[in-house]
């Protein structure tokens, strides 16, 4: 106890006495101009949490939104090109076309950004976002005026300065899309974090060093792999690298969140990249299923592309555990398993709300555009059985699945994320070429799942420089955009001219970066630094119990009649007032006759007798699907509904004050995803029983 309010005081001695003034003072100037602070403040005032719905940032912007409450009332005139009666002057009417050029840029800015590395997306210019579409003109350029709700730090601005800034923050190389979010809080967050720094933060020497470094890593092994077993299948990242920065960031700014686990959910693309440079598995063990010398110890078949790995890593806030779940060839099937993973962890630890476990998961656009049980995961996210408080989603767009790269063959809708609007999850396109954009999309996600508890969107626009595998020729189906990619100076190469010109390294010290890497592989040493080489065994479960049993091994499977008829009673009681419908009400009373001999059992007695027997001996039970509750064919009736009022009584749930839990769920009209996660809340629950009903059957 000692040990954890000296932490708490030395987390928080920054805020305590004379430094008050001067934090203050820093607050004010980042509520101006978020840029002007140091990176580590900035950092730290992100990620201050709304009060009563409102940002300290918006409090400081209150008297500009008073200004223009009259406008609000007309909302549905703006919303169709018309202008309020209120507004009767020239003046009052540009002003208000400009606030509509304003939100405009905040819907469809992301339809004009420079997403896309090769330039090959075919997108035209959209029509309301040029002024004139607002009847406003180059004229007007030099005329001030107000900004309302724009975070930009004054209460009035040139309009040719407004239009700058609206471009740089929509339309440069991320394009966010969150303006279909009905919860005004939610806009408002994402304005308050893009529009004061244009989308582009300014990060420290520090922070861009780590940046190349991490990229270097990335392109790194690529490298390696290829020259050492050359067209032997991999599945590479060469394309994608800036997926290692960003998970980089992601799984350190969890930890400094509270993390304790994150569960990683990929298919094919990136997966060896990952596992040695995310995951910190020894390059010599990768090197070893090279070359076929792990196969005999594994005890699995597998190919390595398939395979997980668990590793424990040390981030601000504490070691934090990682698991990359294994993937069959199927796709987007691992997506619900890790969900039901992190079910299966929050619950062990009582993590509620998803703080302390966290799930990030990697798809490929084809995949997330065509796979039905990528919609079947969005629609349960936010489900009483299947929510966990928020998945990042990071979707490697190479623009091309296998072979097809045709918008027009491959998907009916703009982008290939657009199915995550369901749900109303914000997506953040970003050109995976631009790291630091990268790395300012990579922190807003990770910050909006902390804040709100809800799925978020990173849409990383990359290519692929091979082909489909390593031994695959792509040009013969994409010649023209294969031309580019050849071409094309890697992620790791732009980047670190970049930071050589503008004297943030040497170029001496960008080669050393790649010498450094690649005498480390050469070494089989581990490259990950924040490895944790002793890791806390507590922050896994053990499975030592569970292992090295035969199947046919001996076990006492009879209850005593005694404990039978104490838990018949407990099963069969009703509260007091409680209305049961009156055919469930004869199921009761035969369940009474039951347990009193009076009666055969029958089917339905059996089965929740058997669960209530597994509770009565420790193990907890966890029950979904369609219509569970009641059961298939009406057996079942763990959960009686009261006639009155639709309150639920369970039983199973108060057999004692000491039990350990019994959770039953009625599902989604699904059976892939939640069968899925279900498998995937086994595979982390040994202890427990996990039973999911289909339809027409039941599956343990």
């Amino acid at each position: 106890m000692h040990e954890s309010i000296m932490e708490q005081l030395w987390q928080t001695s920054h805020l305590q006495g004379g430094n008050l003034a001067y934090v203050e003072q820093l607050f004010e100037t980042y509520l101006t101009d978020p840029n002007a602070v140091p990176e580590e403040w900035r950092s730290y005032f992100d990620k201050l949490p709304s009060v009563d719905g409102s940002h300290g940032r918006d409090v400081a912007h209150s008297s500009i939104r008073e200004q223009f409450e009259h406008i609000s009332r007309n909302q549905r005139f703006l919303a169709s090109g018309g202008v309020p009666a209120s507004a009767t002057s020239d003046a009052d009417k540009k002003q208000i076309r400009v606030l509509q050029l304003i939100n405009t840029y905040r819907f469809r800015g992301h339809q004009e950004a420079k997403l896309d590395p090769l330039g090959v997306w075919q997108r035209g210019q959209v029509e309301d976002l040029d002024p004139g579409f607002h009847e406003l003109s180059d004229s007007d350029n030099d005329l001030e005026f107000q900004t309302g709700s724009l975070n930009f730090g004054s209460e009035t601005m040139r309009l040719g300065d407004i239009i700058d800034g609206l471009r740089r923050t929509y339309c440069e190389s991320i394009g966010a899309e969150y303006m279909h979010i009905v919860d005004t809080r939610i806009k408002r967050w994402f304005q308050q974090r893009m529009e004061p720094v244009r989308s582009r933060p300014d990060y420290e020497a520090k922070t861009r060093k780590h940046l190349l470094e991490r990229l270097t890593a990335a392109e790194g092994l690529e490298k390696y792999l290829g020259s050492r077993y050359p067209g032997v299948k991999r599945f590479g990242l060469e394309g994608g690298e800036a997926l290692i920065p960003c998970l980089d960031e992601l799984i350190q700014r969890a930890g400094s969140y509270g993390a304790k686990e994150i569960v990683l959910g990929m298919a094919h693309r990136g997966r060896l990249n990952v596992l040695v440079n995310t995951l910190g598995k020894n390059p010599k063990e990768l090197f070893d299923e090279f070359e076929g010398k792990k196969l005999a110890d594994s005890g699995s078949g597998d190919v390595k592309y398939h395979q997980g790995f668990s590793s424990n890593v040390m981030t601000s806030g504490g070691e934090v555990h990682l698991a990359m779940a294994f993937n069959p060839s199927h796709l987007e099937i691992v997506s619900p398993v890790v969900e039901g993973s992190v079910r299966a962890r929050q619950t062990r630890r009582n993590d509620p709300d998803g703080t302390q476990v966290v799930p990030i998961i990697m798809h490929g656009d084809a995949a997330f555009a065509g796979q039905g049980v990528v919609m079947e995961t969005f629609q349960m996210s936010q489900t009483r059985g299947y929510g966990v408080g928020g998945t990042i989603h990071i979707v490697i767009n190479n623009q091309v699945g296998f072979t097809t790269s045709k918008q027009e063959d491959a998907r009916s809708t703009e982008y290939c994320t657009d199915v995550a609007k369901m749900v109303q999850a914000p997506i953040l396109h970003v050109n995976a070429d631009d790291p630091e954009a990268v790395m300012f999309a990579t922190q807003m996600a990770m910050d909006y799942r902390n804040e709100f508890k809800n799925d978020v969107v990173i849409d990383l626009v990359c290519y692929r420089r091979r082909g489909h595998n390593e031994a695959d020729e792509p040009a013969a189906t994409q010649p023209q955009m294969y031309e580019k990619i050849r071409k094309l100076k890697t992620t790791r190469n732009l980047y670190a001219e970049k930071l050589i010109a503008e004297g943030v390294i040497t170029e001496e010290e960008g080669k050393q970066m790649e010498n450094d890497y690649r005498d480390a592989l050469d070494d089989g040493e581990h490259v990950v630094k924040s490895l944790v080489k002793e890791p806390n065994k507590e922050l896994y479960v053990d499975w030592s119990p569970y292992l090295g049993h035969e199947w046919t091994a001996k076990c006492k499977s009879s209850v005593a009649l005694k404990t039978i008829q104490k838990l018949g009673k407990k099963l069969t009681a009703v509260p007091e007032g409680f209305s049961v419908q009156r055919q469930v009400s004869k199921i009761v009373s035969d369940r009474e006759k039951m347990t009193a001999g009076a009666l055969p059992i029958n089917w339905g007695y059996g089965e929740v007798m058997a669960y209530a027997t597994l509770i009565d001996e420790g193990h907890p039970i966890r029950i979904t699907g369609q219509d569970v509750g009641r059961g298939t064919f009406s057996h079942r009736h763990a959960v009686l509904h009261n006639q009155k009022d639709g309150a639920t009584h369970i039983a199973l749930e108060q057999l004692s004050d000491d039990q350990p839990l019994f959770e039953i769920y009625d599902s989604l009209l699904s059976e892939e995803a939640v069968m899925a996660f279900e498998y995937g809340y086994a595979t982390t629950a040994p202890s427990g029983l996990i039973v999911w009903e289909a339809q027409f059957g039941d599956f343990a």
